[in-house]
């Protein structure tokens, strides 16, 4: 006998029962990208390499080592998705978005990226991600509109165990000169570090700082601040940030140790954390920050933006992790039982007719006795059980039985839809 195929390791099935939750929390975010006229984009699962190696950086993880690439057929090399910032910045500048009139052009999307890593509660090799790009606006206000809206989303669901992080990553200026500074602090020791961190130095020293493995290094803790680096446009920018934040009553935490990433963020860097008990050692819920040049860099004019992701299944480890219950499942509003092969065609027809009133309506489909049928309609919890025989298709009445009560109302067929609307 041959082997059950089994799904692949780090990928996961949603099954009925869950998604129900899946369906409120896209839900809730689709009201809210309504609300903040955040329209959806909707780019391809796949796209060209270079894509990611130029928009997401050479020297990042994800490029480095976690981004599923192959050749097709036509010898290209393809790589499915594993973020969904470089591809929304493709297509803005592919279909010229960035000569609407209307400036900044805010897009959302939401759907499966790809990232070979080692699974864990609440990280896996295919996940779904929610993100939104506002591109064509350098006003710290619409980075606090950005990071408002990332919070929105985590309390519409009822999460209320959250930590906003945010930082400064300076502008161009202010990030080489701390660039030149963190060489030389780390140069005449970089052997003690990781490969990871050795190749990093000349290329983008900044990421040593995030490194997992050489976290606990004594240089880590002496390491130059890019807060000291700051120039005053930087510095007047990230006070407008926050105090904008603070307009809105948003608390938040500065760590000037918070670096994303990837390698296209300046200016405005944040994260939202849980601070949930027994969510494991990774807590970041939500990443974002500014890109100030990234549309220069995959061909566009000038057009700064900023945005954020954010794992849908990482919001729902959250979720469980505070007790919070969402997505109960729909029960079923009718439940048709027919007595035998004659009325079942009737009961068909009642069926069909109870949905197209926009009620919820089921029956038999595999020959079962009535006694059976009435279970299977106490198992769905069925607000109502219609049951049709003989003397119901003679005169053309039935039984509206309520199985809370127990009560019944006889009704005409014809009378069965409005009935059950009036009684919601």
């Amino acid at each position: 006998m041959a082997n059950n195929i089994q799904l692949p390791r780090g990928t996961y099935d949603v099954l009925p029962e869950q998604s129900a939750k899946w369906q409120e929390v896209e839900q809730k975010i689709n009201e809210l990208c309504r609300l903040y006229q955040y329209k959806e984009i909707r780019t391809p699962i796949f796209e060209h390499t270079e894509l990611f190696q130029r928009g997401v950086g050479d020297t990042t993880d994800i490029v480095q080592k976690e981004m599923y690439t192959f050749q097709d057929r036509g010898d290209r090399s393809l790589t499915l998705r594993p973020e969904g910032t470089a591809s929304v910045v493709r297509a803005y500048v592919e279909n010229k978005l960035f000569g609407l009139p209307d400036q900044p052009v805010k897009l959302s999307y939401m759907g499966p990226m790809f990232r070979y890593e080692r699974p864990q509660a609440g990280r896996t090799r295919q996940f779904v991600q929610f993100g939104v790009e506002a591109i064509g606006s350098k006003d710290p206000a619409i980075d606090a509109e950005v990071i408002s809206l990332a919070m929105e989303v985590y309390r519409s669901v009822g999460l209320k165990q959250l930590r906003l992080v945010i930082n400064s990553l300076g502008d161009t200026e202010s990030r080489i000169s701390h660039k030149e500074a963190l060489i030389k602090h780390f140069e005449p020791r970089i052997d003690e570090f990781c490969g990871d961190c050795q190749s990093r130095l000349t290329k983008n020293p900044l990421r040593i700082l995030d490194c997992k493995v050489d976290r606990n290094h004594e240089l880590m803790a002496t390491a130059p601040s890019l807060a000291d680096y700051l120039n005053d446009e930087s510095r007047v920018y990230f006070d407008g940030v926050k105090s904008y934040l603070e307009a809105l009553g948003i608390d938040y935490v500065v760590d000037p140790n918070l670096v994303r990433g990837l390698d296209y963020y300046n200016h405005t860097a944040f994260e939202i954390m849980s601070d949930a008990e027994g969510f494991g050692a990774i807590t970041t819920l939500c990443g974002g920050g500014r890109y100030n040049g990234l549309v220069e860099d995959l061909g566009g004019p000038e057009s700064p933006g900023i945005g954020f992701a954010m794992s849908i299944e990482r919001l729902l480890l959250a979720l469980e992790m505070e007790g919070v219950e969402i997505g109960q499942a729909s029960d079923l509003e009718v439940y048709v039982v027919a007595m035998d092969e004659s009325t079942k065609n009737k009961a068909f027809t009642v069926v069909r007719d109870l949905r197209m009133n926009g009620i919820s309506a089921d029956m038999d489909f595999n020959g079962r006795k009535v006694k059976a049928q009435m279970k299977s309609a106490d198992r769905k919890k069925s607000a109502y059980v219609i049951v049709i025989g003989e003397t119901e298709l003679e005169s053309g009445k039935v039984a509206l039985k309520s199985m809370a009560t127990g009560e019944q109302q006889e009704l005409e067929f014809e009378e069965l839809a409005q009935a059950i609307l009036e009684n919601r």
